[in-house]
């Protein structure tokens, strides 16, 4: 099964969060790192987001 990668303004609306806020987080290793899949697009694995999701709302309960 070939999974969905998704571009940054999906991630945006899925974890409601700025570009700068995505790339801060990345920056302190808090946020998976996208996939370049061009010299100039980067996407990230849609379970990747899912997990952080996930792993997020267990830290905040």
């Amino acid at each position: 099964m070939i999974e969905k990668h998704l571009n940054r303004r999906e991630v945006e609306e899925i974890v409601g969060l700025s570009r700068a806020s995505i790339y801060r987080l990345m920056e302190r290793g808090e946020f998976p790192r996208p996939v370049r899949v061009t010299s100039k697009a980067v996407r990230w694995p849609e379970s990747s987001i899912a997990q952080w999701i996930v792993e997020r709302a267990q830290v905040a309960s």
